[in-house]
């Protein structure tokens, strides 16, 4: 497995733990609600490691897309929304976490209604950009 499919893997699996934090706290489940989301952000973390050392190894060389049409421009589209956003999920996770941790949960609900839709929005489309760039096309 190389790198693009170890990241493909891990904004898979981020997104599954996203999806179960949110149905185990829909849930009352507080304590299996916690450890979903800190896993979800390890997980992210260690996605953003191994996708920095890819860039690094890769120089900065970006794989080109090679559709054409409608789907060139949804991916274009889908890219730029993913990589605006994504640069958003760190602060806003770090702070939501935070905020849990203080016991601050009004507060918390608060920003996890902001952050927990942009970083299930980034970690899908991140999978979608592997599978444009490595599978479809």
């Amino acid at each position: 497995m190389g790198l693009p499919e170890l990241n493909a893997s891990l904004n898979g699996l981020a997104t599954l733990l996203l999806v179960a934090g949110w149905f185990a706290i829909r849930s009352d489940a507080k304590t299996v609600h916690r450890n979903l989301m800190i896993s979800a952000f390890v997980v992210s973390g260690v996605f953003l490691i191994s996708y920095v050392a890819n860039r690094v190894i890769m120089k900065g060389v970006h794989t080109p897309f090679e559709g054409e049409g409608f789907w060139r421009l949804f991916y274009y589209i889908m890219l730029a929304t993913h990589v605006l956003l994504a640069m958003t999920i760190l602060p806003l996770a770090i702070r939501t976490i935070w905020l849990a941790i203080k016991g601050e949960y009004e507060k918390h609900r608060f920003w996890a209604r902001i952050t927990f839709p942009i970083w299930l929005y980034v970690s899908v489309t991140g999978v979608l950009v592997y599978f444009f760039l490595y599978r479809w096309f």
